[in-house]
């Protein structure tokens, strides 16, 4: 179940989550955590199972449009849809349209599995092509 851990973001074992979701950049880390810290409209959300949160997940709604800005889940527990559940339970907390998110390669199958349409961005980055993923979501009964 998601619970909602934006208070907590500063917090060792968030951060060390936010740290898998921003390749382990202590930088980057300190920009996540003031990104939910700095604005009401970012949220942070955890998965959490006996007491501990295996996996993490923050976004930001605007006019129906979710965007997922970091997602990650402890190395144990990939591969077992933590990361597909947490994305489906906010489509069942938050009224969106669509579902978007910027990703490297690297993550490219697991966003795919979900049917998010894939776009490249290009070298957003010297040498590291990044990409925009779409999720458009049906209304009920379609």
């Amino acid at each position: 179940m998601l619970k909602d851990i934006t208070s907590r973001v500063n917090q060792l074992e968030i951060r060390e989550l936010l740290g898998y979701a921003v390749l382990s950049d202590p930088d980057a880390v300190d920009q996540a955590v003031d990104f939910y810290r700095n604005s009401e409209k970012n949220k942070l959300y955890g998965y959490e199972e006996e007491g501990l949160i295996i996996g993490l997940i923050g976004c930001s709604l605007n006019e129906k449009v979710l965007t997922i800005h970091h997602i990650a889940v402890i190395p144990e527990n990939r591969g077992k849809d933590y990361g597909r559940g947490m994305i489906l339970e906010l489509l069942l907390h938050h009224q969106a349209e669509q579902v978007v998110a910027e990703t490297d390669e690297e993550a490219l199958g697991f966003y795919r599995s979900l049917g998010f349409e894939v776009y490249s961005l290009g070298e957003t980055y010297p040498g590291v092509e990044r990409f925009r993923c779409v999720y458009d979501v049906e209304e009920p009964g379609e």
